[in-house]
């Protein structure tokens, strides 16, 4: 009957094993890929694609400012309250 500590040494074992693979193994996709690279004459753009260009979460300078509080609004999303129904030309930043 195999006991608790062994299992646990084997299973150190097997895991020092599978570490050992992994790495010969991903050395070895690394100079597979290295050498089509060089071969082709790829790009990064070229394996990975070009990045995207995002807007997402950038900040919008205000293009209208109430002239009573100081308030700003960018011109994007639902109207506040001071400038809606109201002509927005007399609210634009100069």
């Amino acid at each position: 009957m195999t006991t608790y500590k062994e299992l646990l040494q084997q299973r150190e074992a097997l895991d020092a094993q599978i570490e050992e693979l992994r790495r010969t193994e991903n050395q070895a996709a690394i100079e597979k890929v290295r050498a089509i690279v060089t071969e082709y004459q790829l790009t990064e753009a070229d394996v990975f694609g070009k990045p995207k260009a995002t807007t997402a979460g950038q900040k919008v300078a205000p293009k209208y400012r109430d002239a009573a509080t100081g308030a700003t609004w960018t011109g994007r999303g639902k109207p506040p309250k001071w400038i809606e129904g109201k002509d927005r030309q007399e609210f634009l930043i100069s």
